[in-house]
């Protein structure tokens, strides 16, 4: 099939959610915005929460903008969002309070309890992914460890895309890349019952776990009246972790190819068809996470743009209020490799002025401190480039590939500047794009879901005439094997 149709994408972030629209002609999609809203984490009584049911709103508000644009009803509608945070429900499908912000305090000293009874890296083994105490695992266990009265009466547990698409059908499930996100999932062998038997956790209100690209329901008659449609049409589960949509959407992903997707984190890793859960990835610090059409997304997560974001933050208050345009050409104007940061070091979790942080780091590192804006950015630039070589050699070294190619999407792809310095730190050709990509993933597998695309292959290439990539190829390579000795002879010996 390849007749046109509209594809609606709820693609929801940590700081803003957008409804967007996917067009498809038969050849590419068209990216439209149809509706944009912010978000945040919402503290009441000392806790951190996140207001689910003004964020159902706003979807609600962008199915009724969706009406007002288009004479008829969307193809399919498909919810993607972040990992680990879930909600409950009681028997009834009524939900049980406002679920928690993963960056509430609850989980703090959670992992260590947890480690008195089962050894880290037989979890890892188990389940694929490191330890993040916002992980699923912990935010549970806090809730059993203090018998939390809403654990007696929940029926369900679903992940925040999920809980959108039971609000839109009805259904129940969870899809498997985020299940992988929760700690608790084998991602071979479905939830991990013997791990959460092992700390007397509940396992009755885990539901069924459902592969991205399935139907789950039609929307419900009251959301299509409220709205204004005639017609109904599917909810479709797609690669509803975030970063899974995104990796599915980048072109011409093969054996040979690492991702970036680049944002306030980066996430660098590549494809794969089996999990790799040995002593050498636990210690490198990878994880496995679900991707779309069944594969397996080894990852590094790593500090990206928040520290340039909270520099640019300190400088507006301080009355230097420069756009990301103005900082990237001073950073090009700066001079090359005065100084090299770990980015992913304590000092830079969540200081009150970014800046200093980056010059105490250097003072105490014995480098040079940069004096200006470009010097910053371009150390900060500089330094996020060298730590994608090091988590390349360590993807080399583990799935034993040769990448040739890295391939960057999210905000940070549009920075012509870092993507020039991946390429040229790397040795490796970078290519750019989509700066969308987790709609696009996610419009893309409502379009295989609903037979308008034969499979996720035939996707990639459908995204591929939809955008312009931008490659970026290695030169002066010998300056950054210098500046990479000597980071790394840095980072030892701090």
């Amino acid at each position: 099939m390849t007749h046109t149709a509209n594809f609606v994408a709820a693609d929801l972030g940590a700081s803003s959610g957008r409804l967007m629209v996917g067009a498809w002609n038969g050849r590419a999609f068209l990216l439209d915005e149809l509706h944009r809203f912010p978000n945040s984490g919402i503290r009441v009584s000392g806790s951190l929460h996140w207001d689910v049911l003004r964020m159902w709103a706003e979807i609600q508000h962008g199915l009724a903008k969706y009406r007002t644009r288009f004479a008829d009803a969307p193809a399919a509608i498909g919810v993607d969002a972040w990992g680990v945070d879930f909600a409950l429900l009681d028997q009834r499908g009524r939900l049980l309070g406002n679920p928690y912000h993963y960056r509430d305090a609850r989980t703090d000293g959670v992992p260590e309890i947890v480690f008195q009874q089962i050894d880290p890296r037989e979890l890892f083994r188990w389940t694929g992914v490191q330890t993040m105490q916002i992980n699923t695992i912990f935010q549970l266990y806090s809730m059993a460890h203090t018998a939390d009265p809403q654990l007696k009466i929940a029926d369900t547990l679903l992940m925040i895309p999920d809980l959108f698409h039971y609000f839109l059908c009805c259904a129940r499930a969870v899809e498997h890349s985020e299940a992988t996100t929760t700690q608790m999932y084998s991602p071979t062998n479905g939830w991990a019952r013997a791990v959460l038997d092992t700390l007397e956790m509940p396992v009755h209100m885990l539901p069924k776990v459902v592969f991205p690209g399935t139907q789950l329901g039609p929307v419900r008659p009251e959301i299509l009246r409220d709205a204004g449609f005639s017609s109904t049409f599917p909810v479709v589960a797609v690669a509803s972790h975030d970063t899974a949509s995104a990796v599915a959407a980048i072109p011409n992903m093969d054996e040979t190819s690492a991702f970036i997707s680049s944002g306030t984190w980066s996430l660098m890793g590549v494809e794969l068809r089996e999990p790799i859960t040995s002593e050498r990835a636990f210690s490198l610090g990878f994880t496995n996470e679900g991707g779309a059409d069944g594969s397996i997304l080894l990852v590094k997560n790593m500090t990206g743009l928040w520290i340039l974001q909270e520099c640019q933050r300190q400088w507006s208050s301080g009355g230097h209020a420069h756009t990301w345009t103005d900082i990237t050409a001073m950073a090009a104007s700066a001079k090359a490799f005065e100084c090299v940061l770990d980015v992913d070091a304590i000092d830079f979790r969540a200081p009150e002025n970014m800046p200093r942080a980056m010059a105490a780091y250097c003072r105490r590192t014995m480098q040079p401190q940069p004096q200006t804006i470009g010097a910053v950015a371009r150390c900060f630039f500089e330094s996020l480039a060298l730590k994608y070589r090091s988590v390349l050699e360590s993807l080399e070294t583990l799935t034993e590939r040769r990448l040739k190619t890295i391939r960057i999407v999210g905000g940070g792809c549009l920075n012509a500047l870092l993507c020039q310095m991946t390429a040229d730190a790397c040795n490796r050709t970078v290519v750019s794009g989509p700066a969308e990509a987790s709609a696009f993933g996610n419009v893309m597998l409502q379009a295989v879901a609903t037979g308008h695309l034969s499979n996720i292959g035939a996707g990639r290439a459908a995204i591929a005439a939809s955008i312009q990539c931008v490659p970026y190829f290695p030169q002066r390579t010998e300056d950054w094997d210098e500046a990479y000795a000597r980071m790394e002879h840095t980072h030892t010996h701090v």
